[in-house]
Parts: structure tokens; sequence; C-alpha cells
């Protein structure tokens, strides 16, 4: 029997209170009916005895506290899947905005997900080539990892994020199994217009799935658009037998939706005003990434924050980097002297990488050149501090290597075009060049067999 409710006890920002409801349950969803007959759902988000607490998607604007009728569905929020998502753009609660009509759905899957028990999951191996060499070299993207990109407000990880998806692919297999779903919270239209155009622009937009929530979209969209993105990933990727590689901007956007919300339940604040649950919450979204045991497919994640300040231990990036295997972070230095993508090499990392490259995956010398290139690269920090002190002339000629070495390596290797593809023999013979304006003893990092093979003066004279 379908119950409704007539009037409302309080209206408070974006959430509504009923007294005298029975038989509902935590994230139920409802249907609110103004009094012209418009249309708005809403959540459950706390429950007092005969109280509830609903949580209005689309705002609480010209609701009335004595007309407005409430009738609860019995069931938290799910979304309409189908193949048919594939090369469509939705609203962040999923809702289809490209003007190509409704999807027909095979299922409806609750978008809070489904608990996966840890004995189900497959370690994750093998790689995601990205063809940006800073990070298929040195923080290696692995299928079923989450990877966050650390960067802040004004950098050009928007520029980074389009790159990826247009250049994403799965080593081994011919591509056809792999897509895109990519979430994008509180983003200005003009952002959000240059997603799309890039996307139609470049020709991928039929294996990526949007979900955009614009920066004038109610907060509560927003906390909708990271589980709605997720439920299309899960679907393709466990039931289609795809790779799935989800990319979240800006979580930050998302964190700040969930800070403005719990202040308007009057929860009390934890860290810099945010929730004292918001590790837990950035878990639920996070920990959705993963492989199964039993399924071809995988879920895969780079979520995307800016840094409030460029302050790395910020709650955000500080609980990101608790639950998420690495990080990339991007640097605002390597920004301002006009060097695309800005990749930080020194802070940033992939804990998973050594489990998915190396023969068999990626080739033999991946992790000897990328631990030869940490290496190098932070010898070239000290050399540079030690400069600054005694001056270039002063010092040994070991130093001046390795200052020669990282100008070559921020112009040659960690710059890359915004259309500039390589793969990953691209990108390690790269290394190998770069390795080789440094004398052989140096090299420590590397076996003897292998500096044979590949270390070579002639071609280290080409970058020059």
């Amino acid at each position: 029997m379908s119950v409704r409710y007539i009037g409302l006890s309080e209206i408070n920002g974006p959430l509504v209170a009923l007294d005298k409801v029975h038989g509902i349950g935590y994230d139920e969803i409802a249907e609110i009916r103004l009094d012209d007959g418009s249309r708005r759902l809403a959540r459950v988000v706390q429950i007092d005895g005969e109280r509830a607490v609903l949580q209005v998607f689309e705002g609480t604007a010209g609701l009335s506290l004595t007309n407005t009728q409430v009738r609860f569905e019995g069931k938290p929020m799910e979304l309409p899947l189908s193949k048919e998502i594939l090369g469509r753009i939705f609203s962040g609660s999923g809702k289809p905005i490209d003007g190509l009509g409704e999807i027909y759905p095979e299922k409806f899957a609750d978008i809070n997900g489904k608990p996966l028990n840890p004995v189900s999951r497959t370690y994750p191996r093998n790689y995601i080539n990205t063809g940006i060499s800073s990070i298929d070299a040195l923080m290696t993207l692995i299928r079923g990892q989450k990877l966050p990109i650390f960067s802040g407000s004004g950098l050009s990880h928007n520029k980074l994020a389009v790159q990826i998806v247009r250049q994403a692919k799965i080593a081994d297999e011919n591509g056809q199994d792999f897509a895109v779903v990519f979430g994008a919270m509180g983003v200005k239209n003009d952002v959000a217009d240059y997603f799309r155009k890039s996307f139609e622009d470049t020709g991928v937009l039929q294996k990526v799935v949007m979900f955009l929530n614009l920066s004038n979209d109610p907060i509560i969209e927003r906390i909708l658009t990271p589980k709605c993105a997720l439920t299309a990933a899960e679907y393709l990727a466990f039931e289609h037998d795809m790779h799935i590689l989800v990319i979240l901007t800006d979580m930050t956007s998302y964190a700040e939706a969930l800070r403005e919300f719990s202040s308007s339940k009057g929860e009390i604040p934890g860290r810099k005003g945010y929730p004292g649950y918001l590790y837990s919450d950035l878990a639920s979204i996070y920990e959705r990434a993963g492989i199964v045991k039993g399924s071809k497919g995988s879920v895969t994640q780079i979520p995307i924050l800016t840094m409030p300040n460029d302050d790395i231990t910020h709650p955000v990036p500080d609980l990101t980097g608790y639950i998420t295997e690495g990080q990339i972070v991007l640097d605002r230095n390597l920004d301002a002297t006009g060097i695309y993508p800005p990749v930080s090499v020194l802070p940033s990392l992939s804990r998973l990488m050594k489990d998915g490259i190396g023969e068999g995956y990626t080739r033999e010398d991946h992790q000897m050149v990328a631990n030869q290139l940490f290496a190098a690269y932070a010898k070239v920090q000290d050399a540079r501090a030690l400069s600054s002190v005694i001056g270039e002339e002063e010092l040994s000629s070991a130093d001046k290597a390795y200052i020669k070495f990282g100008t070559l390596f921020e112009e040659h290797f960690i710059r890359q075009g915004a259309e500039e593809n390589r793969t990953i023999e691209e990108t390690l013979d790269l290394g190998w060049k770069l390795l080789s304006t440094l004398p052989k003893s140096e090299l420590d990092r590397v076996d003897e067999e292998h500096l044979e093979k590949y270390y070579s003066a002639e071609k280290a004279a080409e970058l020059n």
C-alpha cells in the first residue's frame, strides 16, 4: 500500500523533516510533489524515532510546509543500466542530458553498490597504458588500482584528464572491451563544455560514459555523482567483462559538498569542518575499484583532487593518501616553467607498480629504468641545492652531469605534448637515452647485462 504524507515539519537548506512516519529505512528514496504538480526526489538521511530527515536532490526552493506531499518508494536510489550508456552524457544524478532520450534499462542497480567480500578480490596485475611517459614509466597505473592525482587550483589537471581519457588503453588486448567512466563534480559550465567538446572532437566519446554535475547544480547531486559513475562502471566491468577506467574530478568539491550537507544536519565537525566520517565516506568510493574472482573485467580509479593552498596535509588529500595505492602529484613550479604535464616525480608513486610491469607485461628492464631515473633525479635536487650555495662552477664533474641530466629529463621526459601518445617502448628507450648522458659508474640500480644492452653514448648525444 502506498502512503502519502501531506505537509512538512521543517525545511532547512537542502533538508526537510517529517514527523510521525513509520516503516521507512535509511537511504530510502521518496518522491516529493509540490503544489504546482511538479515532482522532486529526496533521500532519507536520518531517522530519529518517528521523525525522518530527507535530503532533496533538486533543492527545497518552492516547497511548502503545508501542502507538500511525500511518498516513500521503499527502496534506495537506483540507476537504470544497459550497454546503451556508452557514449551518453548524464547529470550527476544519472538523468540523460545529451538530448538523446531515456535509457531502456536491462536492469536497475543500487547506486550505493554491494559490499564486496575481500576474499573474492583478485590481486591487480597488468597495466593500463596512458601514453604519458612520466606516469607509464615511473608510477605505472595497474588494472584494478586506485591512483589519485593531487593537483592545485589553476594547474592543468583537466587537460591531463582529457589526455588520459583519449589515450588510455589496456596493454594486451585490442582495446574493444575497454571504456572510460568520467564523473565531474562541481565544474563550471566552460569546463564541462571543454570536457564534452574534447571527447567529441577526438572521437572517444563512444567509449566514454559521462556524469556531469555543474557548479550551479544542487550540492546534493554532487554527492550522488561518484556513486552513479561507479555503479555504471561496476555494471560494465562485472556484467559485460569490460575493463573500465573511472576518472573522478574534483573529489575536493565532493568533500566540500559533504561538509555543507553535514553542517546543515547539525553534525559535530571534525578537521577543518569536515564531518568525522569523511574517511569512511571516501573509502566507500575508492574501495569500489578492483577485480573480482570469476570476472574478466576490472574497475580502475583515477580520482583527481585539488589541494587547497597546495597543502598535501589537508584532510582530503591526506585521507585519500591513506586509502589509495599511491599518488600522482602535480607541481606548481614545473607548471610555471611551461612544462606539461607538470608531474612532480619524487613525491609521486604507485604502490602496485612492481606487480604489473616487467617481462610479460611491459619490458624486462622497466623496473630498473624506473629505479635509476628516480635515484638520478633525486641526486639532481641535491646538486641544484648545492649549486645555489657555492655556484655551479665549483661543483664536481658528477654534480654537473646530474644538473645537465635534470634539465634534459624535465625537457624531454616529463614535458610531453597534449596530443603526444608514447608507447611504453618509446618511453623506456627515452629513459635509457637520458641515463646514457650520465657516466656508467653512476648507474648503480641497473645490472651489467642491461647496461651493456641499452646504454649508448651515441643515442644520448641526440638529446643535446
